[in-house]
């Protein structure tokens, strides 16, 4: 190795000993935690419909491999590069989107087409999505910044957001549709739309909402559902009451890892959108305790961050994922708690499916490259 070689090698050595090791912590722990509660929760499923209890466990380490290497890649990546890529990262996320509505193309699976399959797995594609808005949301407010606070300032967010939801309402998929739109309007008040912009925004889209759950019976069933579950305990409100049984049953510390009763087919989707209660079945209050402080340090990391960064779009772009992660985590725990009416999206980084991993873990690595370019890359962060 010449001496230009080395000098090449130890600033790249340099830089990556500058990463935020506690939020690369808490990711891998969050990752390796998701793989031994998917498998937990999903070894008998796995075992009667494919005949290998580790069928889903694999699909995670996969997963999981995948959004480390996404993770460590994004780190290495100069995070301002992305800015220029802003219009293809979101055409492409648009294009995904169209794809799946495509016969032949879209993979369909309980009603509803949202997956590309890609061979060696199945993409879903709403996943690249969150992140691609994230990514052209930071750099349209960081290169439009003094126009914010005007109506045609965050007129073309609100025009390449609802074009994003309209595209998976037709999936259908109303859960994500309604975290991609929380997702929107908080960045849009982080980047500095005034609030009573933001008042008079939310009436429509409330209304829209409404509109949403009256034109679909089974979105009013499930509200209904929502509201007295043990009125229909066999249809519509099974799936939340065996929710309430797995969390109840866990009480303080839970009934012991591996032994949960709820995951004997009882509670659909228990390794994906239901995970958390298998958590709290296994591992009680305590247990679901942890994972949730486990989200709010990760939350706390990125958002300290955004504050250190250089410019305004490693801010936006690191409180864009603090947004994305937090809202799809309280909306997952919400659903499993009987909080809010039942609606499937994973837990992030804990759930099952390798898109939301890789994505996820991705996004994540974009938050490490803005910490290495950031003002405190120097010094640790508090």
């Amino acid at each position: 190795m010449n001496a230009r070689s080395k000098i090449y090698f130890r600033a790249k050595t340099d830089r990556l000993g500058r990463i935020d090791i506690p939020l690369a912590v808490v990711t891998v722990g969050l990752l390796a935690f998701g793989v031994l509660m998917v498998y937990s929760a999903s070894m008998y499923n796995a075992e009667v419909n494919y005949g290998n209890e580790y069928f889903f466990m694999y699909k995670q380490i996969f997963g999981c491999v995948g959004g480390v290497m996404a993770m460590f890649a994004m780190t290495l990546l100069d995070y301002r590069k992305l800015v220029k890529a802003r219009f293809v990262v979101i055409g492409i996320s648009i294009c995904l989107l169209a794809l799946v509505l495509i016969p032949g193309i879209g993979v369909e699976n309980y009603g509803a087409r949202r997956w590309l399959n890609l061979g060696i797995m199945t993409l879903q594609s709403s996943e690249v999505a969150k992140i691609g808005y994230v990514i052209f949301a930071a750099a349209y407010m960081s290169k439009n910044s003094e126009k914010m606070t005007t109506v045609r300032g965050w007129l073309p967010l609100i025009a390449v957001g609802g074009l994003i939801c309209l595209l998976i309402m037709l999936e259908p998929n109303m859960s994500v549709t309604m975290c991609v739109a929380f997702t929107m309007l908080l960045l849009m008040l982080i980047g500095g739309m005034r609030i009573k912009h933001m008042a008079l925004l939310c009436i429509p889209l409330a209304a829209l909402v409404v509109v949403l759950i009256i034109a679909e019976p089974y979105r009013l069933a499930r509200l209904f559902a929502f509201l007295d579950p043990w009125s229909s305990p066999l249809e519509e409100g099974y799936q939340l009451l065996q929710s309430y049984y797995g969390l109840g049953s866990g009480g303080l510390f839970g009934v012991g890892l591996f032994n949960s009763r709820q995951k004997y087919l009882f509670l659909p989707f228990s390794e994906s959108d239901f995970i958390f209660s298998i958590i709290g079945e296994e591992i009680g209050l305590i247990g679901c305790t942890l994972v949730i402080v486990a989200f709010c340090f990760m939350i706390y990391r990125l958002i300290v961050i955004a504050q250190n960064a250089a410019d305004r779009f490693g801010c936006y772009l690191s409180a864009g994922m603090a947004v994305l992660i937090g809202v799809q985590v309280l909306i997952n725990i919400a659903v499993v708690t009987g909080c809010i009416p039942p609606t499937g999206i994973p837990l992030p980084f804990v759930s099952s499916g390798s898109s939301a991993l890789i994505t996820f873990s991705g996004g994540i690595g974009m938050c490490q490259s803005v910490r290495l370019g950031s003002h405190a890359s120097v010094r640790a962060l508090i």
